[in-house]
């Protein structure tokens, strides 16, 4: 008889989720002890970091609640369910750990983005009296992550950084962006907004990066991992669908946005004096484009998932669940970093 790997049915939240959903939820003095400690695994010192990605579609509404103060979206219960990392946060501080979102500009240089999240996380240890982080980055969040280590001075405030769909050696659809005349709209546009992460993201200026950093990044303390995912074209969420098309006929197989060989960087990196570091790669056990490595399953039928169709919404819930754990097999793979 096949065994199930997951329940049918998983709704993800307790009791105690419920009793405090009315009370406000400050994310710089949350406890990961709220929920009891589950597994065997050494639980780590330092707090997780969750780094976002470019253009995050929760932007307005984690901008609204920072300007106004709002704690409706600050509610354990609520807010990561709406939030970038969808659900993430709260389910490993449901197994123990101690983790922190943080919030860096919209779609600006990855310079200016670096810069952001050095100040949240210097604002985190500040207030949390850690003296270092562990980083979970998605998508842009993690060349966000690699320039603050080497370029603002934050290699000895990381322990570890791991990476999912982060476009390491760039991706060609930001190439083809930029060669189509975006190039020209990012200049004019940029006292509206700031759009120059998208150049960030090419092919050349990933190219430029990784060859200045690779000493930097080879000999330093730091614990480095990527993560990747592929999905066909047919169930990549719609809007991603056309850059799908543009990274398959240069690089092959990718999520949507980013081709897997530049998710997955290198396998090491090699010092001129001779140092090297081994960088472990993993891929998602199954198939997953950019949204759906953060928690968003299937935009394209999410409409169909809810009481008026149980099969999707048992879906839904099973296979968010996987997304889950594969954050919570992260966070226990670097716990012990914290130690070394």
């Amino acid at each position: 008889m096949k065994k199930k790997l997951l329940p049918d049915f998983d709704l993800d939240f307790s009791d105690e989720d419920l009793d405090g959903i009315a009370e406000p939820f400050d994310p710089l003095h949350f406890s990961g002890n709220k929920f009891p400690h589950i597994g065997g695994f050494r639980k780590p010192e330092a707090p997780i970091i969750l780094a976002h990605g470019i253009a995050r579609p929760d932007y307005v509404i984690d901008s609204l609640s920072r300007t106004l103060n709002l704690s409706i979206y600050d509610i354990s219960f609520l807010s990561d369910r709406l939030h970038y990392f969808r659900g993430i946060a709260s389910f490993l501080r449901k197994h123990g750990f101690e983790v922190y979102h943080t919030s860096v500009s919209f779609a600006a240089g990855v310079e200016k983005r670096a810069r952001d999240l050095k100040k949240n996380i210097l604002a985190i240890l500040e207030k949390t009296s850690h003296t270092r982080v562990h980083i979970i980055a998605h998508s842009m969040g993690g060349l966000d992550a690699r320039h603050m280590i080497v370029d603002e001075g934050m290699a000895d405030k990381v322990i570890s950084l791991s990476t999912i769909g982060t476009p390491h050696l760039g991706t060609s659809a930001a190439d083809f962006i930029i060669e189509h005349g975006a190039d020209k709209v990012i200049g004019r546009l940029k006292r509206l907004i700031d759009l120059e992460g998208i150049r960030s993201c090419t092919t050349r200026a990933c190219r430029e990066f990784n060859e200045r950093a690779r000493n930097i990044e080879a000999k330093n303390s730091i614990f480095y991992q990527t993560w990747s995912s592929q999905q066909t074209r047919e169930k990549t969420f719609l809007p991603f669908q056309i850059t799908w098309k543009i990274i398959a006929g240069h690089e092959g197989d990718n999520d949507g946005l980013v081709p897997v060989s530049s998710q997955k960087w290198h396998g090491s990196l090699h010092a001129d004096d001779g140092t090297f570091k081994v960088i472990p790669q993993h891929a998602f056990p199954f198939p997953a484009d950019h949204m759906d490595q953060i928690g968003w399953w299937h935009l394209n039928e999410i409409h169909k998932a809810g009481w008026w169709n149980m099969k999707a919404l048992r879906r839904k819930n099973k296979h968010e669940l996987m997304i889950k754990r594969i954050y919570l097999q992260i966070a226990r793979s670097v716990a012990d970093k914290t130690h070394a």
